[in-house]
Formats: structure tokens, sequence, C-alpha cells
């Protein structure tokens, strides 16, 4: 069994035209898990609803906790892509599970997202890859600790 814990993060933005702004609204992820073809093996459980650049470090704390406190082996986070490799080191202390975190560059709403990709390539990562946190984006595995966000690429790199 997987546990899927969503925090929010760009992959459930929900774009508000009246506005011109966007917002975190509903986890898209059990639609996109059906579209992926993925109806079972797993238990979704929603940690908050925040864009990364909003999480505090209690916020990420309690992250921890809930990696640390959960009863599965394997467990995959939707985060933002901000600020997940903080949150890819934070959890770097826990052991004996294989922990993804994934996103998406644009929401999953809008037509050309990379959600369901990295949703995809997520699950496959977690179940092929060894005890350890990992990053998960756009075809790439990271290790937490050795990744960063380039901003003016839109893309991760190994630091």
């Amino acid at each position: 069994m997987i546990q899927i814990f969503t925090t929010g993060g760009t992959i459930d933005k929900v774009y508000h035209d009246a506005n011109s702004e966007f917002a975190i609204g509903d986890s898209l992820l059990p639609e996109l898990l059906t579209d992926a073809n993925i109806h079972q093996g797993y238990v979704i459980a929603g940690l908050m609803r925040k864009d990364s650049l909003e999480l505090t470090d209690e916020d990420r704390a309690n992250i921890r906790q809930a990696v640390a406190d959960c009863t599965h082996d394997r467990i995959l986070i939707t985060h933002g892509t901000d600020t997940m490799p903080d949150t890819a080191r934070q959890l770097q202390d826990v052991t004996g599970k294989t922990v993804v975190l994934t996103g998406a560059m644009q929401p999953a709403r809008m037509r050309r997202s990379d959600a369901l990709f990295n949703i995809g390539f997520a699950w496959a990562a977690l179940q092929l890859l060894p005890a350890g946190i990992y990053l998960v984006m756009n075809g790439e595995i990271f290790e937490a600790g050795k990744v960063r966000k380039n901003l003016k690429a839109q893309r991760f790199e190994r630091t």
C-alpha cells in the first residue's frame, strides 16, 4: 500500500480569471491517478493546501512527522516546486521508507500541464527505488539534499 500526502502547490492551483490570480484548490490527485489508470493500492491524506512559498518551518515539521508516523513504507508527497528541495532535506533523517516528492510546473487543471506525467513517473519510481528521500520531476530522479530548482530554466538540477 502506498500512502499519498497532498500539500498543495502548483499541481493543485486554480486560476481565478476575474482576479487574474491563482489559488490552491481541492486536489486533483484522485482524478490524475484515475487518468493514469491507477485505481488501487493507495490511500490519500491531505496535510495542507498551500503554495510551497507559504510553507513554514512548522508546516515542514508537520510533513516530516506525518511521514515518520506513517505505517506504510512507500510514501508519495505532492508538493509545490519552489521549496520542494527544502522539504526533501527536512525529511532526510527519516529512515526505512521510500519517500518521493513530486509536483508540477503548470497546474493540473491546465491543458499543457506536466502533472499527469510527473504523477505517473513518481508512482513508478516509488515502487522501484530503495529506501530514501527523492524528488522526482519531469522524468528525472534526484536525491534529497542534492537538487535545486533552476528558476530561470524552470527545471530541477543536481547540485
